[in-house]
């Protein structure tokens, strides 16, 4: 059974897959990051995508500091005009952050650029169900955050999206 990204199977089917086609499958929605799926996959069988997600989660949880900062740095910006993953690019395009006019464009930038300056990874914000005003207002409140709380905050962020893309590909 070939479960990818946009085409939904069963925790069952994701239950009976060896390591590789387990990576290969759900390795993704933790963008860049395939350790995460390596390390879940030692707890197979899940009862659910809810455990399956909880437990990608305690694993980036207990993971070293420079492994969850690698994780925050591998997304990109939000806004940007630059190649992303595919998956990262229908998300920001699902919220109308492909087609931001040159002055909101500039606004984002901007902002991203402080962000990366002050916490050295990207802002990050689950964009499902979000507007390029509501993000936009969050980046703006987000950026005056101390480290020890944006830090944490991000990492939420990568949860929330996670579990949207895991909605994606098992039922």
């Amino acid at each position: 059974m070939d479960v990818k990204e946009n085409n939904q199977g069963s925790i069952e089917e994701i239950n009976q897959m060896n390591k590789e086609e387990f990576v290969s499958t759900v390795g993704w929605v933790f963008e860049h990051s395939p350790w995460v799926a390596e390390k879940a996959w030692e707890s197979i069988p899940f009862k659910s995508r809810e455990e399956l997600l909880q437990i990608m989660v305690t694993v980036v949880k207990n993971a070293e500091a420079g492994f969850q900062l690698a994780l925050l740095r591998a997304h990109p910006d939000l806004g940007t005009r630059l190649k992303i993953s595919e998956v990262s690019q229908k998300e920001q395009a699902g919220v109308g952050l492909d087609r931001l006019s040159k002055n909101e464009h500039s606004e984002f930038v901007s902002l991203n650029q402080r962000y990366v300056e002050q916490f050295d990874f990207p802002f990050i914000m689950a964009v499902k169900g979000q507007s390029k005003e509501t993000i936009l207002a969050a980046m703006k409140e987000r950026v005056g955050n101390p480290y020890e709380k944006e830090f944490p905050t991000a990492l939420d962020e990568v949860y929330k999206i996670a579990g949207f893309r895991l909605n994606d590909v098992i039922q």
